[in-house]
């Protein structure tokens, strides 16, 4: 049922108010506050009305309304403008991001925290999920006597190091044998296609660097492993523990509760299927996040989908600012992983 220009008008105030005041909201309040051109009387009994229509609820212990699930839901599909950023935000965000492009874990914990940071909320960031990885470059590289870096390259632009240990000591020319011979054997391959009877070959074509090679695989077989794990990055906790919702110490446990689910936080993020998605109160199908909304946002590589960001607040959010915010730092975090993989 669509609403009449003087209820929307009015239930809009009425939004807005509560949001930034966190306080029900009296008809009184809306006809001082607002410049509707009608009376606290005709406002009072469009409320009256707005209220039987399931937008406005009463609180038991205030005479004034708070805005409903299906208000907040009308705002966000009617109402809702997003906010312009200001430019000197969007050069800090841009510029803390880009000094962590190197490290792939800094830059997601930097995008959680940063996001946490400007919508004074709550942040999830799941790590890309890079599927079917392959092997782009193994560098081998002497650091003393018994110990070299192991340098592995991905064809996603990831770049991880590990120091090993070995048993007996290898020359740079040595170490770059070994380097050419891993590189030509396993270049452009997955951690699947990497099975014990390939590894076994190349401890064959290799015997004298047989024992450094069983160092090494391992390594490079757990490493492909791990960054097709999901991991999940939180901040912002006590952000969350400052707003008025959860003064109740029993509300606040269960909202702690709910964050040491990780499980269910990084099912919420990957079954979110719209580029930017909005669930609001009981929307949401978790009975402890029904008082919550969860604005969510997929961030790409080469046009696909590799990981989600998202902040999690009171369904009494600045949805106008915080939609605005969680867009800007997905396609922030877009360009910069498409960047570097170009480099």
């Amino acid at each position: 049922m669509d609403l009449a220009d003087r209820k929307m008008k009015i239930l809009q105030a009425i939004i807005r108010d509560f949001i930034t005041t966190a306080e029900p909201v009296g008809s009184r309040t809306i006809a001082k506050k607002y410049d509707l051109g009608i009376s606290s009387a005709t406002i009072r009994n469009e409320m009256a009305d707005l209220e039987e229509l399931g937008y406005l609820q009463q609180p038991h212990t205030s005479a004034g309304r708070v805005p409903s699930d299906k208000a907040y839901r009308l705002y966000v599909d009617r109402i809702m403008m997003m906010k312009k950023i200001a430019q000197i935000e969007k050069n800090i965000i841009q510029k803390s991001l880009a000094e962590k492009i190197g490290e792939l874990e800094q830059l997601i914990s930097s995008t959680a925290k940063i996001l946490s940071q400007v919508t004074k909320l709550t942040s999830v960031v799941i790590s890309p999920q890079y599927r079917h990885n392959r092997l782009k470059h193994i560098q081998l590289i002497p650091i003393d006597n018994r110990s070299i870096l192991l340098v592995i390259v991905l064809d996603s632009g990831i770049v991880k190091n590990a120091v090993l240990r070995v048993a007996e000591e290898m020359s740079v020319e040595h170490l770059d044998k070994v380097s050419k011979m891993l590189n030509h054997r396993l270049q452009g391959l997955t951690v699947a296609d990497i099975s014990n009877k390939l590894i076994q070959s190349v401890k064959d074509e290799m015997q004298m660097f047989s024992s450094v090679i069983s160092v090494i695989m391992p390594t490079v077989m757990s490493t492909l492993e791990e960054i097709e794990d999901v991991h999940l990055y939180l901040d912002g906790l006590i952000n969350m523990l400052n707003l008025p919702e959860y003064n109740d110490i029993h509300k606040a446990r269960e909202f702690i509760s709910m964050l040491d689910q990780k499980d269910l936080l990084k099912d919420l993020l990957i079954n979110a299927q719209d580029d930017v998605s909005i669930t609001i109160g009981k929307e949401n199908k978790h009975e402890n996040l029904q008082e919550c909304s969860i604005i969510t946002a997929t961030y790409k590589l080469n046009g696909r989908t590799v990981g989600k960001i998202g902040v999690i607040g009171p369904t009494r959010m600045d949805y106008d600012n915080i939609v605005s915010v969680v867009d800007f730092m997905k396609n922030n975090l877009t360009q910069l992983l498409t960047d570097h993989q170009g480099e």
